[in-house]
């Protein structure tokens, strides 16, 4: 307790640390009153029971960062910056200019590889807008517009998307955190209020164990998120003794610590955005007037409507993008040149390229575990859903996960700053 305070005390009495927070929560407040205004010819009633009644689009609400439910200037959410940076890191795996360019070039290539990203977003931004409101206004949620309408508010989408891509690069910049996480974050929390409302005035004595089961679940989830997200797997490491003049230097024996899951809440963002664009495509593909295209497409959207194939899906993705994620950001190599450079070993290990293949073959096992367990949390609630037949539980575990590890990696970060400020 006394440790928090001392902490708080130091965040009310830096500047800069609170003109950082004051700014983070400022721009999310933003984010938020983008989010309530809505794009012209809505159907609030239709909304709300087109919302009611498809779990995909509740998925697809808490990806853009809740934007969606009202269908605001913000619909799309960070979806499109998202989407236009899974294919700039895949890219990375094809292209060896794009990876030294990410991984070589410093500071100035990685603000190269993010303008790329950037531009990527526009016209997939256009695509998703374009998409999005065609499929709504054939389920009568949009009222018809004409050509001029629809390009306005495509347009409109497009540029509210860029917008709050822009919001979430300050607050990386300029505040605390992750911005991009921080606004999917805000959004799911802003849906705490309408949900526990609903849960109130819905709730049936006889439904109490299920809600009491739930929360149960839902309270171990986040202590094995905690518990996964906060453990290491510490490597030796020994720095060479060194001999100037009199004097002895190194000989100090210390570890590097390996992360279980590095990748943090990226693969559950990274899983959802593949996993929820074919199904996008296939609801678009199925008001075709073409037979044959409205049979493939219905065909995708019943089988990507199994819960079972859904969460098979969801659990393989979410595994490899786990191990991608850690593949791109964490360069045994890199490491390795550094200790040697250092004049620091793993005893037992030689110097050099042996370091770099046992610092891969750690990762590799403890990411292994790492991968599993955020697999299985994923579809967990998946899993719930189908026992108790609570539907809002499929959405709510999703959101639990993101939830946590933005937490997480928010008091990290903050934890960073108050240590810099104190040394």
């Amino acid at each position: 307790m006394s440790s928090f305070l001392t902490k708080l005390k130091l965040i009310i009495n830096d500047a800069t640390l609170r003109r950082r927070i004051i700014f983070t929560l400022a721009m999310l407040a933003l984010f938020r009153a983008f989010a309530i205004i809505p794009i012209p010819g809505i159907d609030a009633l239709a909304l709300d029971r087109f919302f009611s009644q498809n779990q995909f689009f509740g998925l697809i609400n808490i990806f853009t960062g809740g934007g969606l439910d009202n269908l605001s200037i913000v619909m799309l959410g960070v979806g499109p910056y998202i989407t236009a940076s899974i294919i700039m890191q895949l890219l990375t795996m094809m292209s060896p200019r794009l990876k030294a360019l990410y991984h070589e070039e410093g500071e100035a290539g990685r603000r190269r590889f993010s303008q790329y990203s950037r531009l990527i977003t526009v016209p997939l931004a256009l695509l998703q807008g374009f998409g999005f409101l065609i499929l709504l206004e054939r389920q009568g949620v949009v009222t018809a517009l004409g050509t001029f309408e629809l390009i306005s508010n495509v347009i409109l989408i497009a540029a509210g998307s860029m917008l709050l891509m822009w919001v979430g690069e300050l607050i990386t910049e300029f505040g605390i955190g992750n911005g991009i996480s921080l606004i999917i974050f805000a959004g799911i929390i802003s849906r705490i209020p309408a949900v526990g409302s609903q849960l109130i005035f819905t709730f049936e004595p006889a439904q109490l164990p299920l809600y009491l089961g739930a929360l149960v679940a839902g309270l171990a989830i986040i202590a094995g998120i905690i518990a996964v997200t906060e453990a290491e797997r510490p490597v030796p490491i020994t720095y060479a003794k060194r001999v100037r003049g009199a004097k002895i230097y190194g000989g100090v024996s210390t570890y590097l610590p390996l992360r279980l899951n590095q990748a943090g809440v990226i693969p559950i963002i990274f899983a959802l955005s593949i996993l929820l664009f074919p199904q996008m495509i296939a609801n678009f593909l199925s008001q075709v007037d073409q037979p044959m295209v409205q049979t493939i497409s219905r065909f995708l959207v019943d089988a990507l409507a199994q819960p079972v194939l859904y969460g098979v899906m969801y659990f393989i993705l979410v595994f490899l993008f786990t191990f991608f994620y850690t593949a791109i950001t964490f360069e045994p190599e890199a490491i390795a040149q550094n200790l040697q450079k250092g004049g620091a070993f793993i005893p037992g290990v030689r110097p050099g390229p042996p370091t770099a293949t046992h610092l891969g073959k750690v990762v590799t096992r403890i990411t292994l575990v790492g991968a599993l367990f955020l697999g299985v949390v994923a579809v967990l609630p998946l899993v719930m859903r189908a026992l108790t037949g609570i539907a809002s539980l499929a959405i709510g575990g999703t959101a639990i996960i993101i939830v946590v590890q933005v937490v997480l990696d928010l008091a990290r970060k903050l934890d960073a700053q108050i240590a810099m400020r104190e040394y």
